[in-house]
């Protein structure tokens, strides 16, 4: 079976661990930075984006983005792709970027992990997430849960 956008997003949620960090699936407004597929905020206060591709034409695509997912309030910058697109990463990406592979565990399991196989470099001049970001994108977090929870059946958020 394919992994998905969703599946590695909750794999490298997982990785980066729900419980020590602060993640937000899909910023596009409220904080004045670009579009990201998850933001982390570590305990320092430090940002690391990480943006999901699942082809090869996507991950081509988001190279040619204005922005090229530089801020200032970004410390690290990782691309999370199955495993079938690491090599194609590995060609593609600068090197100051880092790569999150995501595979399946079998195929029995429906699970998806994701390990780290190239660490990020900070490139640019960064600075700590101010906390008044750190509180907004908090608030993005739990806005995202409850509209997510009104939409759903109950037994979608019992699977995790």
């Amino acid at each position: 079976m394919k992994i998905t956008s969703s599946d590695i997003e909750k794999a490298v949620a997982r990785m980066f661990d729900i419980r020590k960090n602060l993640i937000v699936p899909n910023i596009s407004w409220g904080l004045n930075l670009h579009e990201c597929d998850l933001l982390i905020i570590n305990g320092n206060g430090y940002a690391t984006e990480v943006e999901i591709k699942v082809s090869k034409a996507d991950l081509k695509a988001d190279l040619n983005k204005k922005h090229g997912h530089i801020s200032k309030r970004i410390k690290y910058l990782y691309y999370a792709v199955p495993e079938e697109l690491v090599d194609f990463a590995f060609e593609i990406l600068p090197n100051h970027v880092g790569i999150i592979q995501c595979f399946r565990i079998s195929e029995t399991n429906m699970r998806v992990d994701a390990v780290r196989i190239r660490r990020p470099k900070s490139i640019n001049a960064f600075i700590k997430m101010p906390e008044k970001d750190i509180h907004k994108l908090a608030l993005l977090g739990v806005m995202r849960y409850w509209n997510l929870r009104f939409q759903q059946p109950k037994d979608v958020f019992d699977i995790f």
